[in-house]
């Protein structure tokens, strides 16, 4: 039989409330600790409005508003490797240099999506 995690006991919406308070956790802590989260999140604070002021669609705005989201969401994931990585050991490998490297990788890929779907929305309006 498998071995849950002793931390796994909550169901039902105690499980959602304590979900929620996790979540909202793991937003200050990477707002606070990570500096390219707080930029992503300066650069969404300022495209997701924008988007309500440009003359798209509703489909074309959604995608807009998904790719900056999606930007952030890819940053969280990265920086909870990064953590993860440090927190087994400081020491130089080039295993952490690789996991850490395609973190970096995917947050840079998802930033160049926002350019696109950007560039395809305007454009092609």
């Amino acid at each position: 039989m498998l071995e849950e995690s002793p931390f796994k006991g909550k169901t039902g919406l105690q499980r959602i409330w304590n979900a929620l308070h996790y979540s909202l956790a793991g937003l200050r802590a990477a707002f606070k600790c990570e500096d390219a989260f707080r930029q992503e999140a300066l650069l969404a604070a300022v495209l997701i409005p924008a988007s309500f002021f440009l003359p798209v669609g509703g489909l074309g705005r959604a995608l807009m508003i998904a790719s900056v989201l999606l930007v952030l969401i890819v940053e969280l994931l990265n920086s909870a490797i990064e953590a993860t990585v440090d927190r087994v050991s400081l020491d130089r490998h080039h295993l952490s240099k690789r996991a850490k490297d395609i973190g970096s990788a995917a947050v840079l890929l998802t930033l160049f999506n926002v350019a696109l779907v950007w560039a395809c929305v305007l454009l092609g309006s």
